[in-house]
């Protein structure tokens, strides 16, 4: 995540995780790595939420990381960049997940990181959206980046490649 995050023209990225201790970790990573980072999850208070929130609109923090019940009725203008660092199990949670970006025609990508355990997953998905969502064979987060991190992304197979997708 820390490389993809030098990339200087993702000016703000929504990270969706499963688990509220996944949140919590690559939270606290990115933190270490000076990349100001915020989460919301079902174990912070309303208030923690709320200003996690608006550090995250105001461009205070440029990584919100959170869990999809936490998430709920997030509503943030010109959101860009949407990473879905766990698959969602459920097919529709993906399309309400990469659908917080490119509102209003505007450009926008989604990345997905896609585990061996998690393909059946993107079949179903595919299958929902009636596309084919592209593979990224050649890409730098490949095996020993610490994009796939042992401490957060959980597949058997370390060389899981993930998946890109862009919103028109």
């Amino acid at each position: 995540m820390i490389t993809l995050l030098k990339d200087k023209s993702i000016d703000s990225l929504l990270v969706f995780t499963q688990m509220k201790h996944s949140t919590d970790r690559l939270a606290k990573n990115l933190n270490q790595a000076v990349i100001r980072t915020e989460t919301i999850h079902e174990n912070k208070s309303q208030n923690a939420r709320q200003s996690a929130l608006k550090k995250f609109k105001n461009r205070n923090t440029r990584v919100l990381i959170a869990t999809d019940i936490a998430a709920r009725g997030i509503d943030i203008d010109d959101l860009t960049h949407v990473l879905n660092f766990e698959m969602p199990n459920i097919p529709e949670t993906y399309v309400h997940r990469i659908g917080r970006t490119g509102r209003a025609g505007a450009k926008s990508t989604a990345w997905s990181f896609c585990g061996g355990s998690e393909k059946s997953v993107l079949a179903d998905i595919q299958s929902l959206i009636k596309k084919t969502i592209p593979l990224v064979r050649d890409h730098i987060y490949n095996g020993k980046n610490e994009m796939i991190s042992k401490s957060v992304f959980t597949t058997a197979n370390r060389n899981d490649k993930p998946f890109k997708t862009i919103n028109k």
